[in-house]
Formats: C-alpha cells, sequence, structure tokens
C-alpha cells in the first residue's frame, strides 16, 4: 500500500506501509543512530513523535524481548529508508515489521530519510502526518493541528511500585522513564521506589528514601511546572540526581530557563566535556529542549557539563547541596556506557550524606 509522508512546510514523500495503516499526526524527528532502533522506538520521551530513522537499513536484528524500554511503541509511527524482512540475530524474536504490525504501530518505507533530515536540519522539526491518500487535503488539515506539548501526564506511572532491595533506597519520579535506567540501579543494588510525576513532596518524604531521582520523559519541560515546588522542597532535604527532562526541571525549579532546540539531540554519539576535569564522554541523548545558559548567572546552579558541537548546557550541580543533572543518559541503552560512573557518584554522593548524619 502506498503512503505519504506530510510535512507542514508542504514537503510530500511517498513510500510503502508496514505495520498499522492508521493515519496519524505528530512532531517529526530524526534519531542518528546505526542501531538501538527497538530501544528508541520504545522510548516514552518519543511520545507523540514521529521517528525517522537517518540510517538506511532498521531491522536488520530483528526485535528481541529484552531491550524494551517500555512495554509498547512510544513513537506514533516510524519512517525508513528500508526495512529489513529478513532478520539474523541469535536473540531475534520476530521482524521489525511484525512486532509493528502486532502492535499497532504506523509505519512508512522507501523514504529518502538522508534529504528528509537534512529538510529537518534547514526547517527544523515541524508537524508532520501519515496518510494512504490525497496528500494535499491532509496537507491543508495539518497546518490547523495543534499537537499536545504535556505528554507527562500521558505516560507517567499511574501508582506507586518497587523494585525491592534492601540496598539504598531511591525515589524515582517518573516523568516517562526507561527500563533501562531501573536496570542500570538494579545492577548496584538500589532499592526503587518509582512514584508518579503528580506525587507530592510529603508522600515522597514519608517513604524515607536516601535519594530522588527525575527521570526522563516526552515534551515541554514548561507543562510540567507542577513539579518545580516538589523538587524544590526534596533537593532541600534529600541527595537529588536529573536525567533529561528531569534535568530540565531540577534546572527550572533552580531559577533557570529553558528553550526549544531547531531540531534536537536524538543519537547515540553525542560528545560531551566534563567541565571540571576536561574529559570527553560520548553519550545517548534524545531531548528536543534544553537549559538556556544565560538564564544559570545570578542562580545556585553551576554548569558541569557541555555538548562538544553546539555548547549546548548538558549538565548542572546546585552550589552548597548535594543535588546534579545531566541532559544525556547515562544508562546508556542504547549507546556508549562512558557515563554511566555517573550512577555510582550519585551513591557514593548519598553514602557521604549518610556519613555526616550519623
Amino acid at each position: 500500500m502506498r503512503r505519504y509522508l506530510v510535512l507542514e512546510n508542504g514537503s510530500i514523500y511517498e513510500g510503502e506501509a508496514f505495520g498499522s495503516t492508521a493515519e496519524v499526526t505528530g512532531e517529526l524527528v530524526f534519531n542518528t543512530g546505526m542501531s538501538g532502533y527497538q530501544e528508541s522506538m520504545t522510548d516514552l520521551s518519543y511520545h507523540g513523535q514521529i521517528l525517522t530513522f537517518t540510517y538506511p537499513l532498521i531491522g536488520n536484528y530483528g526485535i528481541n524481548r529484552d531491550d524494551f524500554e517500555s512495554l509498547k511503541p512510544a513513537a506514533s509511527a516510524i519512517v525508513v529508508r528500508e526495512i529489513a524482512r529478513r532478520p539474523s540475530n541469535w536473540r531475534s524474536n520476530m521482524s521489525l515489521a511484525t512486532w509493528a504490525e502486532k502492535m499497532e504501530l504506523p509505519g512508512i518505507s522507501g523514504v529518502d530519510t538522508r534529504a528528509l533530515t537534512r529538510e529537518l536540519r534547514e526547517y527544523g522539526v515541524m508537524k508532520a502526518t501519515i496518510v494512504s491518500e490525497n496528500p494535499k487535503a491532509a496537507l491543508a488539515t495539518l497546518k490547523g493541528e495543534i499537537l499536545p506539548t504535556n505528554q507527562v501526564t500521558e505516560v507517567t506511572a499511574k501508582s506507586t511500585y518497587v523494585n525491592p532491595t534492601e540496598g539504598t533506597s531511591i525515589a524515582l519520579i517518573d516523568f516517562g522513564l526507561k527500563n533501562s535506567i531501573l536496570r542500570s540501579l538494579a545492577k548496584r543494588g538500589v532499592n526503587v521506589m518509582v512514584f508518579p510525576a503528580t506525587v507530592d513532596a510529603e508522600t515522597i518524604l514519608a517513604a524515607d528514601p536516601d535519594g530522588i531521582l527525575l527521570s526522563n520523559g516526552p515534551g515541554d519541560p514548561e507543562a510540567v511546572e507542577f513539579v518545580l515546588p516538589v523538587i524544590r522542597e526534596l533537593q532541600a532535604k534529600l541527595p537529588l540526581m536529573g536525567i533529561c527532562l528531569g534535568h530540565q526541571l531540577f534546572s527550572m525549579a533552580n531559577g533557570a530557563q529553558t528553550y526549544k532546540l531547531k531540531f534536537g539531540h536524538r543519537g547515540f554519539n553525542h560528545a560531551v566535556r566534563n567541565l571540571a576535569n576536561g574529559k570527553i564522554d560520548f553519550t545517548s541523548q534524545n531531548h528536543g529542549y534544553a537549559v538556556d545558559p544565560a538564564s544559570i548567572p545570578g542562580t545556585q546552579l553551576e554548569i558541569t557539563h557541555e555538548e562538544i558541537n553546539d555548547h549546548t548546557v548538558e549538565g548542572v550541580k546546585l552550589l552548597g547541596k548535594p543535588a546534579f543533572s545531566v541532559q544525556f543518559h547515562p544508562d546508556a541503552a542504547p549507546g556508549p556506557h562512558d557515563a554511566e560512573y555517573l550512577f555510582d557518584d550519585f551513591l557514593n554522593m548519598i553514602a557521604d550524606v549518610k556519613k555526616g548524619k550519623n
């Protein structure tokens, strides 16, 4: 079946359908990773977005049961140049096309994704729709569409749940967390208590955690401003770490501002410099917003990391408090593991605070 990818600037790309044939509208973004498509498609930070893969062949190692970041597809649809029909990998349970059909995930193949990416880099991310007919009529409708910005309320946990151990206890506020964060903590024997994004500080403090972790998630951080007073109350009492959206919210809670990037950082090869020691880490990233460095002076925040290529803020710490955040994903699923040590830094920070109290 023929399918059409229609962009709000008037561009129309023709391709072939796979997965679900449902029509879908969302923000069109691109990911530069050569692998990790399963993790990306199920990363809740992509909720509501149409995900384009720049690598020309997607699905060559199939879909397996271990690499999901959430139980269902998070992206609204996917766009590929070519989809592998016969995957080859010892862990593969099914092809990407079969999984997309089972999960009712719309897809379009046969698109020149590199030309599409160049267009997105020039014009910036934009609204798009995937339809089976009448693309010009779809364009007229698309221009009047208003996309939601507060996707966190749609993906956050509905209730509290626990991964019990006898290790350090961390309260994790879920804005759309990746399973790989839980796996990184479980590997370190952490007792994780996951709370919905709408939780209040009193509920978390009553659970008596040793530290707080703010997760990644989708959408505009300004749409989640209701959590800022909670962050301020928690950081005054417990060590805190933020990741991705959690980094943006932590920064906003301490007086910084955010802005929307032209086409975002979505890939697994972003070089980040630690400003304290000059060390370079290659990192996994997936975000469309960033902290404005011009808003940092006058706050109690200090920039700790920056992106090598565009010098965007990649990490901050709160002066005088055991609290920090990073824009990238130290859980590294998919991607390089250079920055996974930050989980250990956080646990060491918690241990130091507990020693000081004894």
